[in-house]
């Protein structure tokens, strides 16, 4: 049966990696993203995020808000580095309006895009401390 928990913990490594690179994710409003860790899936996915649809925020009077899933089984397989580069990837999906639309795969969301942003956000957190 498919469980879901929030991951505090994991919104504290997204919420710096948000912070770190916060001029590629200053759009970010990071009080609106939420991380959820499901445990039964079958999914070979590593991580999914959701949006929050437009009918149902205008029926429940909310702003657009996202939901990162890192699904147990196969998340909690990889190093910390690899674990990071998920995050980021789950990020570039949040369109620059924060409107509660997904990006899809392709010019902007992609392994190049990914491993040039967890440089930087290495470099930066090697700089920094």
């Amino acid at each position: 049966m498919l469980r879901y928990i929030i991951d505090r913990n994991i919104y504290d490594v997204l919420k710096d990696i948000v912070t770190t690179l916060d001029d590629v994710f200053s759009y970010i409003l990071i009080d609106r993203v939420v991380v959820v860790r499901s445990y039964g899936s079958k999914t070979k996915a590593l991580a999914r995020i959701h949006a929050l649809p437009s009918i149902w925020r205008y029926v429940l009077g909310k702003e657009a808000m996202y939901a990162i899933e890192v699904v147990d089984e196969n998340f909690s397989k990889l190093g910390r580095d690899e674990q990071i580069k998920v995050l980021i990837h789950e990020l570039l999906h949040i369109p620059f309006k924060f409107s509660g639309g997904l990006r899809g795969h392709g010019a902007y969301v992609n392994s190049r895009v990914v491993d040039r942003l967890y440089r930087i956000y290495i470099s930066r957190k090697r700089i920094n401390g």
